[in-house]
């Protein structure tokens, strides 16, 4: 038996935020993070909105990209002060994703960390308050998904939280939200969709209702990204649409190895200013991984069945060309994104706003730990290929060069 699970509710279209009108309850309390939501005016028309509900309503801000564990615990006291029946969380995924785990702990006080961890082992929810997830964001789709990832920095790990419970009950997909994105931040998190997209197709928890969704999705994503990137806005109103649409197909089938290698790697150079943004590193990984995966026979004719899909190559192609094709495409809309092929050019010559990069030394040093940990995550178990850790340590040398996977 499998199970297909989506949020009661999804408003879409410009707009779509004044459902927060419509919402039944005493108290709200909104989570957002750092300030564009503010700057926007999106954060005083959810107020107004939930207020015009007739709610209380309390603000929780400045989550920080990449929500530590700390603020989780932080916001959840602050739920269990004010005991809101509505937690309404809005902007990226970092927001979302914190609020979620905020959730369970507001609801299970004696939940710790590790608790929330186990895959699909969270309690029931909605004993206290129901969630709604607004995006502003155009990757993450957390605001139809059953995840949440939550870092810890002592450790430089990022956590997945998995549990359908997680999977709001309304989830409010204005595309308004995402013109106000800069250009750096469309190109991250639409290859993030692209990414959630393909291995989704590939996984091995994929089903019927799932395959629709990411085919649909990255035909999307492969006409809309670049435009929305240099500025068009309907291809950004269509690509919030597109990430949503590979959101419901990943919560349900799952994910593979990129997101493994992305959680893992991301916090892991934090200490020499080289945080690896998410979105980036899924698309510096996922041609690396796609180059694995095809050695599954199944997986290569399922890559095959999205390069048909997307019309990149003859149509007479064996899979072994189409897989090659894809590759290809997925390289060129990275370098049509300015996003870099390997973690060895992920630095500061490449991304000005960060300190510094990942020393080749430090990289080789950690790189079982990482191996070890990304074999671990929660995403990998439905990958088409399972790795061994001399492999994962192999895959990651890959990414770090930029070397063809010949393994």
């Amino acid at each position: 038996m499998a199970r297909f699970t989506l949020p009661r509710d999804v408003y879409h279209g410009k707009g779509s935020l004044e459902a927060l009108k419509t919402f039944k309850g005493k108290k709200a309390i909104i989570c957002v993070g750092g300030g564009s939501m503010k700057r926007f005016g999106f954060l005083d028309r959810a107020v107004g909105y939930l207020k015009e509900a007739g709610m209380e309503v309390s603000i929780f801000d400045g989550i920080e990209p990449d929500p530590s564990v700390e603020t989780v615990m932080r916001g959840a006291q602050a739920m269990a002060e004010f005991g809101p029946d509505w937690i309404v969380a809005i902007g990226g995924g970092s927001p979302i994703d914190a609020a979620k785990a905020m959730w369970i702990k507001y609801e299970y006080p004696e939940c710790t960390f590790e608790d929330m961890c186990k895959v699909f082992g969270i309690p029931e929810l909605r004993k206290k308050a129901h969630f709604c997830a607004v995006s502003s964001t155009s990757g993450t789709a957390t605001e139809v998904t059953a995840f949440s990832i939550i870092t810890d920095y002592a450790k430089g790990v990022k956590y997945p939280i998995a549990d359908f419970e997680i999977t709001p009950d309304v989830a409010i997909v204005d595309p308004e939200l995402a013109e106000t994105m800069p250009q750096k931040l469309v190109a991250h998190t639409g290859m993030d969709a692209m990414t959630h997209a393909i291995e989704a197709y590939v996984s091995t928890a994929n089903c019927d209702y799932t395959d629709p969704l990411a085919i649909h999705a990255i035909e999307m994503i492969m006409k809309d990204l670049v435009p929305s990137y240099n500025g068009d806005m309907d291809a950004r109103h269509r690509m919030h649409n597109a990430q949503c649409l590979a959101g419901m197909a990943f919560s349900n089938a799952l994910l593979g190895i990129v997101h493994s290698m992305a959680h893992k790697t991301g916090a892991a150079f934090a200490d020499y200013g080289a945080h690896i943004i998410h979105g980036a590193a899924n698309a510096m990984y996922l041609p690396k991984v796609i180059a694995f995966n095809a050695k599954d026979e199944m997986a290569k004719k399922r890559y095959g069945v999205i390069v048909d899909y997307m019309g990149i190559a003859d149509g007479n192609a064996s899979d072994d060309e189409k897989v090659a094709a894809l590759i290809a495409y997925l390289r060129k809309m990275n370098d049509d994104l300015n996003i870099p092929h390997c973690i060895g050019h992920y630095g500061a010559d490449s991304y000005p706003t960060q300190t510094g990069f990942v020393p080749e030394d430090v990289f080789l040093g950690r790189l079982h730990d990482i191996a070890v940990n990304a074999i671990a995550d929660a995403c990998t178990g439905s990958n088409p290929r399972q790795p061994s850790v001399e492999e994962m340590e192999k895959l990651l040398k890959c990414c770090y060069y930029d070397t063809e996977v010949d393994f």
